[in-house]
C-alpha cells in the first residue's frame, strides 16, 4: 500500500492508481454532491416537485460506472445521480427530464430517473424496483450470445433484495453464468424501515452461497476501494462470464425523499455515518498528500457550478412541453410496417398445435437473433411438444430451459430486446403469467411510451377450458392484457390463422401476448401453406355471411358458433372470427351489425370486464340506430373454472349460447 497522510475516518489503498485517476473520481463525486445541493435549494424554492437523494451514496455509482467501459449498459435506481453524471450525460437534458420537458428523455410522460438512454448505454427503474435486475439478466445474455465479453452492472436498495425479483434473477443469472454484477447499496434503511425488519442474516453477500455465485462486501463510502474492486471483478468477469453479487455497507443522509424527513434514524447513526461522508473525506484526503491544491479545488468547484447554473437556465428557458392526442397514441408502440408474405399453394393438413410448431420452426429460421425461453421447452419440447426436436436445429443458446420464474424470464426478454434480439416466452399455461404479470404490464407495456425503447417478445400463451384441467390451467385470461395500452393481443381458432400471425407478432417489435387453445391443438386440423406466410393483425376473418344477426367470438368459442349454426342451417347469420383483440378490427364488426341489425357476442371468459362488454358497448355507440334488438353478451358463469366435467360444462357458455341466440332471433 502507498503511503500517504490521513486525518480522514476511511483508509485510502491508491497503489497502481495515478494521480490523474484520483482527480476524476473526485470531480466525479463533486458533481453530483453539487447538482444535489443545487436541486434541495430549487425544491425549497417550489421550483421542482420532488427529490430522491442520494448524499452519501456518491462513491458507489461514480465509482461503478467508471469502472466499466461506456460501451457497458447501467441499471441504475432514482438515487445513482453520479451514473449519469459520469456517463457525461448533459446536465441540461437531465434537468429537463426532471421538468417533464421535451429535451429530456420521457417527453413529459415519467419524471425523475425513470428512463433509459441507448446513446449513454444507461437504463433506468421503474418503481416496482425489482424489474430491472431481470433486465440485466437479458442484456447479459445478449452479450454472452455475441461474445461481445461485457459487463452488465445493475443497482438495487437492501429493500429491494426482499422483492422475489431479486431470487429469480440471482438465480437465472447463476444457472445460465451471466456477466452480471448485482450492485446492493445497503444503507440500512428501506424508507423507515430498518434492515433488521427487511431480512434474517448478518449480511446480504451471504446469500450468495445459496446462488452459488461470487459475492463481496465493499465499503460503499471508499471511492477507491468502490473503483479498484470493481474494475478487477469487471476484468474478470469480461474474461471468464459469471455473476457477482456486490453488497455495498453505505448510507443514505437524507430521507426516502425529501418529505419522509429522517426522524426515524437515531442521531447516533447519522452523526456516525456523517464522519464517513465519502466525498468529504476524499477530498481531505487529496489536499493533505498534495493531489489537490486549494486554487484547484476552487476552480473545480467554479466550474461545475457554472455549468449546473448554465444548463438549469437552458432547462428553465425551455417552453413547457406539449403534445396532441394523436402524438401520445402514436408513441404507444413503435412504428410497425407490416410485411404480407404471401401463402404459397402447397397445404398439409396439419393440427392447430403442429401449425403452432412449424411457424415457430420457420420463424427460428428466418431470424437468427431469435431467442426461445420456457420451462421445459428444449430437450423435453414444452409440455405440449410445440418445440420438440428443436434443441437439435438451434441449440441450447437459442432454445433454453428457464427455472420457473416466470417474472424474470419475462424480464430477461425485455433485456434482449434492449440489445437488439428477439424473444419468444413460453408460459407453460396461460394461467401461470399472474407470476409474470407485473413486468408484462408494467415493463413491456410502457417502455416504448416512456423513452422509446420497444420491447420485441412475443409471450405464448396455451389456455382455455373444455379439458378438465381445473382452475389453474384453464383459464381464458386476455381481458388481463387487452385492458393495457402498449400490449397487441392475438386469439387465433384455425391453424392457417395460427401460423400466419404469429409470424407476424414475431415480426413486429412491440410486444404481443399470443394466445393458444388448449382445447384446440390436437382437435382441430385444416389444410396449412407449407411455406413461411404472414397474416395481418387487426383484420377479422368472415366465416360465414347472412342477413339475420352478426355473430362475433374468438378462439375455441368460434367453433360452439360454427357447430350451432351447422345444427341450424336456417339461421342466416355474419359469423365474424376476430383472430386479433389488441388492435380490433371495429370496422368489420360495425358493417356487419348495420348489415344485420342485431350482434351476439360469444366468449369463453367469465362475462364482466370482458371482451364481449366493450364490444357491445362500441356497437351501442356506433350502431344504435341500425340495432332491430339490444346487443346479447354470452360468457362463462362468474366463478373460477371448475374441474369435474358436470361442473365445467355447467361452467362453459356452449349451450346457453344457442338459447340466447334463439332468443335474440325471435326479439
Amino acid at each position: 500500500m502507498k503511503k500517504v497522510k490521513t486525518s480522514s475516518t476511511i483508509d485510502y489503498d491508491i497503489e497502481e492508481l495515478d494521480e490523474q485517476i484520483l482527480l476524476d473520481l473526485y470531480k466525479s463525486m463533486l458533481k453530483p454532491r453539487l447538482v444535489e445541493e443545487k436541486m434541495l435549494i430549487l425544491l425549497r424554492q417550489g421550483k421542482i416537485s420532488k427529490w430522491f437523494s442520494g448524499i452519501g451514496q456518491e462513491a458507489i455509482a461514480v465509482g461503478v460506472t467508471m469502472a466499466l467501459n461506456k460501451d457497458e449498459y447501467i441499471l441504475p435506481m432514482h438515487r445513482n445521480l453520479g451514473v449519469f453524471t459520469t456517463r457525461k450525460i448533459p446536465l441540461y437534458r437531465l434537468f429537463a427530464q426532471w421538468q417533464g420537458k421535451a429535451s429530456g428523455f420521457t417527453k413529459g410522460r415519467d419524471r425523475s430517473f425513470h428512463f433509459g438512454t441507448q446513446q449513454y448505454k444507461i437504463v433506468g427503474m421503474i418503481s416496482h424496483l425489482g424489474p430491472q435486475l431481470g433486465v440485466a439478466d437479458g442484456i447479459a445474455l445478449a452479450s454472452k450470445l455475441e461474445n461481445r465479453n461485457h459487463v452488465t452492472a445493475v443497482f438495487t436498495g437492501e429493500g429491494g433484495t426482499s422483492e422475489g425479483d431479486f431470487h429469480e434473477a440471482l438465480n437465472v443469472a447463476s444457472v445460465w453464468q451471466l456477466p452480471v454484477l448485482f450492485c446492493v447499496e445497503n444503507n440500512g434503511y428501506g424508507l423507515s424501515t430498518p434492515t433488521k425488519e427487511q431480512y434474517n442474516c448478518e449480511h446480504i453477500a451471504d446469500r450468495g452461497l445459496g446462488y452459488g455465485m461470487e459475492s463481496h462486501i465493499i465499503d460503499g463510502n471508499n471511492i477507491i476501494e468502490v473503483y479498484k474492486k470493481v474494475s478487477s471483478l469487471a476484468e474478470s468477469i469480461r474474461i471468464n462470464p459469471r455473476p457477482i453479487l456486490l453488497e455495498f455497507k453505505t448510507f443514505r443522509m437524507r430521507g426516502h425523499e425529501e418529505a419522509s424527513g429522517t426522524k426515524y434514524v437515531p442521531q447516533e447513526l447519522m452523526d456516525l455515518w456523517a464522519s464517513k461522508d465519502p466525498l468529504l473525506n476524499f477530498q481531505a484526503f487529496l489536499k493533505e498528500n498534495d493531489f489537490l491544491k486549494e486554487d484547484q479545488e476552487v476552480k473545480i468547484k467554479e466550474t461545475i457550478i457554472h455549468e449546473i447554473n448554465e444548463h438549469l437556465e437552458i432547462a428553465f428557458n425551455e417552453e413547457s412541453i406539449t403534445s396532441s392526442a394523436t402524438e401520445e397514441l402514436n408513441d404507444v408502440y413503435q412504428d410497425f410496417e407490416y410485411q404480407n408474405i404471401n401463402a404459397c399453394e402447397e397445404l398439409k393438413e396439419v393440427r392447430f398445435v403442429d401449425a403452432i410448431s412449424e411457424g415457430l420452426k420457420q420463424s427460428m429460421e428466418k431470424h437468427d437473433n431469435l431467442i426461445i425461453m420456457g420451462q421445459d421447452v428444449a430437450e423435453y419440447g414444452g409440455v405440449f411438444k410445440i418445440t420438440d426436436g428443436f434443441i437439435d436445429l438451434f441449440g441450447k443458446d437459442r432454445v433454453r430451459n428457464t427455472p420457473i420464474c416466470e417474472s424474470a424470464i419475462v424480464e430477461t426478454a425485455m433485456g434482449l430486446s434492449i440489445s437488439s434480439f428477439k424473444s419468444v416466452v413460453e408460459m407453460q399455461f396461460a394461467d401461470f403469467v399472474s407470476s409474470g404479470f407485473n413486468p408484462i404490464v408494467n415493463y413491456l407495456a410502457k417502455s416504448h411510451y416512456r423513452w422509446g425503447q420497444n420491447a420485441d417478445v412475443v409471450i405464448r400463451m396455451p389456455c382455455g377450458g373444455g379439458v378438465g384441467a381445473g382452475p389453474f390451467h384453464s383459464q381464458t385470461n386476455e381481458a388481463w392484457f387487452t385492458k393495457t395500452p402498449g400490449l397487441k393481443v392475438v386469439y387465433p381458432a384455425f391453424p392457417r390463422d395460427a401460423k400466419g400471425l404469429l409470424a407476424t407478432a414475431i415480426n413486429d417489435p412491440n410486444p404481443v401476448l399470443f394466445f393458444e387453445h388448449k382445447g384446440l391443438y390436437r382437435s382441430i386440423r385444416q389444410d396449412v401453406p407449407t411455406n413461411y406466410y404472414t397474416l395481418p393483425f387487426g383484420k377479422a376473418s368472415v366465416l360465414k355471411t347472412g342477413e339475420d344477426v352478426t355473430i362475433i367470438s374468438y378462439g375455441a368459442a368460434i367453433h360452439w358458433a360454427l357447430k350451432t349454426l351447422d345444427k341450424n342451417q336456417d339461421i342466416s347469420a355474419d359469423l365474424i372470427d376476430l383472430r386479433t383483440l389488441q388492435p380490433l378490427d371495429t370496422e368489420t364488426i360495425y358493417s356487419s351489425v348495420k348489415k344485420t341489425g342485431k350482434a351476439i357476442v360469444l366468449q369463453e371468459d367469465s362475462l364482466f370486464g370482458g371482451m364481449a362488454s366493450d364490444i357491445s358497448a362500441g356497437i351501442m355507440e356506433h350502431c344504435f340506430e341500425f340495432l332491430d334488438a339490444p346487443v346479447k353478451r354470452i360468457a362463462s358463469i362468474e366463478t373460477p373454472i371448475p374441474f369435474a366435467s358436470n361442473l365445467e360444462s355447467l361452467y362453459l357458455p356452449i349451450e346457453r349460447f344457442e338459447i340466447e341466440l334463439m332468443a335474440l332471433l325471435n326479439y
